[in-house]
């Protein structure tokens, strides 16, 4: 097949001028912490397994990455070019190095010291945007919210139980209520590191489910249904990936948000790059946590949990994938629906054949899906899509 060239990116008139800006070194570094984190989140839902845990898992993920993200927007708008600009993103380093410690036992008495850290970090958050040159309006009130976000995951760390997540639940709610509150139209973002630094922790998330085969690997004996479950395993993280960034999506995704106009690329970048990547880590965490019990016992069948995770977190990619390119209108869709669909039904196999079953049902689905695809590109190549500003 061959693939049709993918056009230069047209920046909008308020990017035309300046040159292109890339991650920082600074910028990787910390995003080591960010893998620890996920690290954490999925150990913590693989030792509680349920519905209860399923709810901590994701409302601890959403409140990190609420402010993980909004790190990629302060960076997105001052860069690390200084020793003092850099300094306090290894405080920040820190904060979100303490969060992950905590996560472990958040709703077993550390959720203070995850609180306190919260705070610490949207302090810091706050303190740099407003050298950043956005309204000071803007900047507070984005701050204030953020503080009443960390406010009420303090408060909730001191508490227990229902109560506790009830708290954590509301700072997660609150999320909603920041971009309104900050004056998103103010904030400039530049689309080109933006899109790349995001595509960077998709890849992340990616390497927990490398991580997630070894640390199962490890608790089975070394033979030929750990070697056959590991590749299929890896098999389906290659598929993650091609989904993301197959056939050049993360280029096209950035040429249509700088064609955006500002407040319609800010816009976009809570719907399609914090909800819609929250999506995304969320079912790469749950693929993560069925994928460690799978290779732990390749050839036993695994509990129905277990086999609700490996199958559900990759339906849930897939489909918050699929609606991420729609938005960014790259297609088709049918075939990764369809994908989706027959991969959330092989929770039988898991549960009454194998883990080694299920896993390679679920890599026979996605080659099929992604061979379909390129069937259809090579038959009928494949145009640069016009952005649909109104989208």
């Amino acid at each position: 097949m061959t693939a049709s060239p993918v056009p230069p990116v047209t920046p909008g008139a308020d990017e035309a001028s300046e040159p292109a800006l890339k991650v920082a070194p600074l910028e990787l570094f910390l995003d080591l912490v960010f893998v620890f984190t996920i690290t954490q989140l999925t150990g913590s839902l693989v030792h509680h397994l349920t519905l209860g845990g399923f709810a901590q898992v994701l409302v601890m993920l959403g409140v990190i990455w609420w402010m993980y993200d909004a790190f990629i927007w302060l960076t997105n708008a001052m860069p690390p070019r200084t020793h003092g600009r850099r300094g306090l993103l290894m405080l920040a380093m820190g904060g979100f190095l303490v969060i992950s410690l905590s996560v472990p036992h958040a709703f077993e008495g550390s959720g203070a010291a995850f609180g306190w850290a919260y705070l610490v970090v949207v302090a810091l958050h706050t303190g740099m945007f407003i050298a950043a040159g956005v309204t000071p309006a803007a900047v507070l009130g984005m701050g204030a919210s953020n503080l009443v976000v960390g406010a009420l995951v303090l408060a909730g760390g001191y508490l227990a139980g229902t109560v506790q997540l009830g708290f954590w639940v509301a700072s997660f709610a609150m999320q909603y209520v920041t971009p309104r509150a900050a004056r998103l139209p103010e904030f400039r973002l530049r689309s080109d590191h933006f899109v790349e630094r995001h595509g960077l922790i998709v890849i992340i998330a990616f390497g927990e489910s490398v991580i997630a085969i070894g640390v199962g690997a490890g608790a089975t004996e070394f033979g030929p249904a750990l070697i056959a479950v590991a590749l299929l395993s890896l098999t389906v993280c290659v598929g993650l990936w091609w989904a993301y960034f197959g056939h050049d999506d993360d280029a096209r995704a950035e040429h249509h948000m700088a064609a955006l106009s500002s407040a319609e690329r800010n816009r976009a970048a809570v719907s399609v790059y914090y909800l819609g990547h929250l999506g995304l880590l969320l079912g790469v965490l749950l693929f993560a946590a069925g994928v460690k019990s799978a290779t732990a016992h390749p050839a036993a069948a695994i509990t129905q949990p277990q086999a609700v995770a490996l199958a559900g977190g990759i339906t849930l990619y897939l489909v918050v994938n699929t609606a991420i390119r729609h938005f960014f209108g790259l297609g088709p869709h049918l075939p990764r629906l369809l994908g989706a669909a027959l991969v959330a039904v092989t929770v039988p196999l898991g549960t009454g054949v194998s883990a080694l079953a299920q896993v390679a049902a679920v890599a026979a689905v996605l080659v099929v899906v992604f061979g379909c695809e390129a069937a259809r590109r090579s038959s009928a190549p494949d145009r640069w899509p016009a952005p649909d500003v109104s989208a």
